[in-house]
């Protein structure tokens, strides 16, 4: 019996994903970086809206804030890279090997935020104290990336549901060493 191969996926391109230290390391330095971020888009949102007191225009400034965020990670990841995954020799993709859309970067940064709602979720509802908060954060995200271990591709679940893969650009002399 003859198969028709046309409705065959298209296989990915061969280049693997980062190890989980890598990409730990990669998410750990981004978060350095987005200090000034946050805070230039802090100190925007204050002056323009003349707010005088942290607690005040709070839900408007996280909005902002996470509005600003995502322009900045999706611009960076629909050309490939933020200046951190540069630094780690990381590229986003999407499970083609093609440059991500403008969608799908969006999409990626909107499921990214698993790493952070359900842990504060849960402290909110719970009213937790800070230091609880705090340590369910820290055990979610390690719970959050040892899940790749279980995954033949090695790629965070969210990748996966955005249709997004991080890959291993390092130049060949290094990538074999």
């Amino acid at each position: 019996m003859k198969t028709d191969d046309s409705a065959a996926p298209v296989s990915p391109p061969t280049l693997p994903a980062p190890s989980l230290t890598r990409r730990m390391s990669c998410w750990v330095y981004e978060a350095m970086l987005l200090f000034a971020v946050v805070f230039m888009a802090s100190y925007l949102f204050s002056s323009l809206t003349q707010t005088r007191h942290g607690l005040q225009n709070r839900l408007g400034q996280q909005i902002f804030i996470f509005l600003v965020l995502g322009v900045y990670f999706t611009w960076f990841w629909r050309k490939g890279q933020t200046l951190a995954m540069k630094t780690w020799h990381i590229r986003a993709l999407d499970e083609q090997g093609n440059p991500l859309t403008q969608r799908r970067a969006a999409t990626r940064y909107v499921l990214s935020w698993i790493w952070f709602v359900p842990p504060l979720l849960l402290t909110q509802l719970m009213q937790l104290p800070l230091t609880v908060g705090l340590l369910l954060c820290v055990l979610w995200i390690i719970f959050w990336a040892c899940l790749t271990y279980f995954r033949a591709d090695r790629q965070f679940l969210h990748d996966h549901w955005a249709g997004t893969r991080m890959v291993d650009v390092r130049p060949a002399k290094v990538a074999s060493a």
